[in-house]
């Protein structure tokens, strides 16, 4: 079996890790930003509102994030947007693409305990049942969930009887470790697609998206296992595929230089490309909480404050988390 088929098996399959709810944070496998803090989604927010105002987008354009969990990342921007520029939400519209049924009706539940019927969601299982006039698309760390195949040495990585062997070539993963200046590591499979796809699904948009990763490739493997907030790289002498196939999240960085190079063979341009901190900061993450310290007080700024920082320190998600942003005029 291909370990791109394998790896797709072992996140999507019927058993798959996502294809039954897994919490988020402390109580998980691992961290994300906006389980971090709600002033992510909230400087998102704050983004959106500014590229409304310079033009891009008009008013009554839709929100989409992609593969959204519970749907707090959207959520916090429903609620940032309200606080900010609470006419809009009369005029914006509000989509999920989530594949799974489960976690649709998980979505569809937190937003009417957190709404009810003040805002309406929709919810699609592809960015191909979508045709948008405009749209900002959104997403927090979905590329590094896209399946990929391993090489090594020009040989591509086949799974045996629960191990990994290199003894197969592929062209198309050969061309793109050359082009990405690799010998060994991850290639991704689907980016290409994925972005022909959100071109087709809005004739406008802006997407931005964040993950872990480097613009350039890796020299080496970064395939690893999450479990409970350990760390287990794939190679790891002590791990065991069957142990852990399905019950443990399996992930990798992104070469963004290959996801720019998708979009832009697609007609899509790149816009921006900075790591997380920065990112939120020129969006205003900082305004933002000086106008909770004004308004809540100092207390809740505090408290605010704490959890912010896991945004932007270096030693946390700042640094390694990376922003992309594309755009189709």
């Amino acid at each position: 079996m291909k370990f791109s088929t394998y790896m797709y098996d072992w996140l999507y399959g019927e058993k798959g890790y996502y294809s039954k709810y897994r919490e988020i944070g402390k109580e998980g496998d691992f961290y994300t930003s906006v389980s971090a803090s709600k002033f992510f989604g909230g400087t998102i927010a704050k983004h959106i509102i500014s590229v409304i105002d310079e033009g891009f987008l008009p008013s009554d354009t839709t929100i989409c994030e992609i593969g959204a969990h519970k749907g707090y990342l959207l959520a916090d921007i429903v609620q940032f947007i309200y606080t900010l520029r609470p006419e809009l939400l009369q005029t914006l519209s509000f989509v999920i693409v989530e594949r799974f049924d489960f976690l649709q009706e998980e979505q569809r539940g937190y937003f009417q305990e957190s709404f009810g019927d003040a805002v309406k969601l929709q919810q699609v299982k592809s960015l191909k049942e979508l045709q948008l006039q405009s749209a900002f698309f959104v997403a927090n760390e979905i590329f590094d969930a896209f399946p990929c195949e391993l090489i090594y040495k020009e040989k591509t990585a086949t799974v045996k009887e629960g191990k990994i062997v290199f003894e197969e070539e592929d062209v198309w993963v050969s061309e793109k470790a050359k082009k990405y200046h690799k010998d060994r590591g991850e290639i991704a499979v689907g980016y290409e697609a994925f972005a022909l796809e959100m071109k087709d699904a809005a004739k406008r948009f802006e997407f931005m998206t964040y993950d872990y990763g480097e613009m350039e490739a890796r020299p080496d493997f970064s395939i690893r296992v999450y479990k409970e907030h350990q760390v287990f790289p794939l190679f790891d002498e002590s791990l065991t595929l069957d142990d852990v196939f399905s019950v443990s999240d399996i992930t990798y960085d992104v070469t963004f230089e290959h996801l720019k190079d998708a979009y832009e063979e697609a007609g899509i341009t790149m816009t921006a490309y900075k790591t997380q901190a920065l990112a939120l900061v020129d969006m205003g993450l900082l305004e933002l909480l000086e106008i909770l310290k004004e308004q809540g007080g100092e207390e809740m700024y505090t408290h605010e404050v704490e959890r912010a920082k896991q945004l932007i320190l270096p030693s946390f998600l700042g640094e390694r988390f990376k922003m992309i942003q594309f755009r189709q005029r």
